[in-house]
């Protein structure tokens, strides 16, 4: 009997601990599940939120570029309110902006860029950098190339082609490192040509946010625009009312495209030559506000 007892004991011991030891999985596969639902609840929260951005910034887009905007969200964790993407020619763009707040929510470990000297020719404004992305801290690296000089780069950023072919170069090591397809903004070679204009137009050309099938001119000026915003951390609201009183016009809506461009121009040329200038400037057409008695 007291051998049949302890028997009995043992198996009520071996199946405690296995209904115990069940519990326990079960409570860590529902507690996954939560995770899982709140991941797949994030990124839906998100991909609206950037769908609905995109709308108000550029206007109605096609399906594919909102099925592919969907598939940036999930994969990516992209915001376009936080200008991590741009839309240029019907086409998504990463900044350079959403490259490093990829790279940091994936703890990068490092970053490292050296001048290419062999490839390189200051005096001709020629420049090649290589950069190389440290995952973790025993990474071997993921390399990536980046070159710049007067004919393949913006004539806003005319004369800062060794910062931008470091910054190309930084852009293509990040995407290597973390799958992403997108070409980044930076490395495209150019955002000032645009089409000319149709011969005989009765109207001139007018800053207005372009409808669904427009294939004009003022996506170009209003990307160049928000490039150099988000570039130099500039507010939005006083740039458009420095770009009215600079154009002469009410709203920058009513401003033709000669002043715009010339705007631009003038803008990416004092946000170089003296940011701090820039911003004063700016200052002076914040409204004032009253404060309450």
């Amino acid at each position: 009997m007291p051998h049949n007892m302890a028997s009995i004991s043992t198996v009520k011991s071996a199946g405690t601990k296995s209904s115990r030891g069940f519990s326990s999985r079960v409570r860590q596969d529902r507690a996954v599940n939560r995770g899982n639902d709140q991941n797949v609840k994030n990124w839906i929260r998100m991909y609206r939120a950037n769908a609905s951005c995109a709308r108000k910034i550029w206007g109605a887009l096609p399906r594919s570029m909102i099925l592919n905007l969907k598939e940036i969200s999930k994969r990516h964790e992209l915001a376009v309110a936080a200008g991590d993407l741009l839309v240029l020619d019907g086409r998504w763009y990463i900044t350079h902006t959403g490259l490093l707040r990829v790279a940091r929510r994936n703890h990068c470990c490092g970053i490292q860029s050296a001048l290419v000297e062999r490839y390189s020719d200051p005096a001709m404004g020629r420049w090649v950098f290589k950069a190389t992305v440290y995952k973790t801290a025993r990474s071997r690296g993921f390399v990536g190339y980046g070159d710049a000089d007067p004919s393949n780069v913006s004539s806003l950023v005319r004369g800062a082609e060794m910062r931008v072919a470091e910054t190309r170069a930084v852009n293509r090591a990040l995407r290597k490192a973390y799958g992403i397809g997108l070409c980044s903004v930076e490395e495209l070679g150019s955002l000032s040509g645009a089409p000319a204009s149709s011969i005989g137009s009765a109207q001139p050309h007018r800053f207005h946010a372009p409808g669904p099938s427009t294939n004009g001119h003022h996506p170009r000026l209003r990307d160049q625009l928000c490039l150099l915003i988000r570039q130099h951390n500039l507010d939005s609201s006083l740039v458009k009312a420095y770009a009215a009183d600079f154009c002469g016009t009410q709203t920058l809506k009513d401003a033709g495209r000669d002043l715009v461009e010339s705007f631009i121009s003038h803008l990416a040329k004092a946000a170089k030559e003296d940011r701090d200038a820039l911003l004063c400037k700016l200052n002076s057409y914040a409204q004032p506000v009253e404060a309450n008695p």
